[in-house]
């Protein structure tokens, strides 16, 4: 019987499936330069990765995100590196504040195609597993942890979202208000845009230097290249 899998297990498997990849001339994927294709493909194949290996729960497009059992509520993103972005479901304007509501593992490749062999490689130069605290946007929260440090009112507050254009009616905007002076939020290390989707950009954690609680570099070649 499989063990069952946990967040410390994920982040292993991540590593060596980022490692594998980054050997396996791919015969699937050459020519291909529809980035959505590509994340459908490598999404799957990490599922698989897992199964092999633990009793894992892989979610459905119903419930939403990849891997949702209670103890790993995490959703799988795979990007390029020339664009490191994805877009998730909207559900409510406070996602932008105080996170998405589950955790993130964010795989990042160069894919290289080798016009020789009819292979593509898939250089995984970025792999980092961003708890749910982590997940929203860094400058909105940043700004709203500077204006609660300054005093800062309702009405301020309220001010500075509707400049912002945040997705929310009035009810929701004070609603919101009265929340972060209360509980101000933890500061995210995404860029989210307003759209029918979250529109989410992943560089700001992909050319992160620094070591931050809640962000794990599972891969990371950038650093590795510039320490060179």
């Amino acid at each position: 019987m499989k063990e069952k899998l946990e967040i410390k297990h994920l982040i292993i498997l991540a590593k060596e499936f980022c490692i594998q990849e980054t050997k396996y001339l791919n015969k699937n994927l050459y020519g291909i330069t529809d980035g959505k294709a590509v994340g459908t493909f490598i999404e799957q194949k990490f599922k698989a990765f897992l199964k092999e290996h633990y009793d894992v729960f892989i979610g459905n497009s119903a419930n939403g995100i990849d891997l949702p059992s209670i103890d790993i509520n995490t959703d799988i993103k795979v990007t390029s590196i020339k664009q490191p972005q994805s877009s998730c479901p909207f559900k409510d304007a406070k996602q932008k504040i105080f996170g998405l509501g589950y955790n993130l593992l964010v795989f990042v490749y160069d894919k290289k195609d080798d016009v020789t062999t009819g292979t593509s490689i898939l250089d995984f130069v970025s792999c980092s597993f961003v708890q749910k605290e982590r997940t929203a946007d860094y400058t909105t929260t940043y700004r709203l942890c500077e204006m609660v440090k300054d005093n800062a009112n309702s009405d301020d507050i309220i001010a500075y979202l509707t400049d912002k254009h945040l997705p929310a009616d009035e009810i929701t905007l004070t609603q919101l208000a009265e929340q972060i002076l209360s509980n101000p939020p933890i500061i995210g290390y995404l860029t989210i845009s307003n759209a029918l989707q979250w529109r989410l950009q992943y560089g700001r954690i992909v050319n992160l230097k620094e070591n931050v609680n809640g962000i794990v570099k599972i891969i990371d070649k950038i650093k590795e290249n510039e320490s060179a």
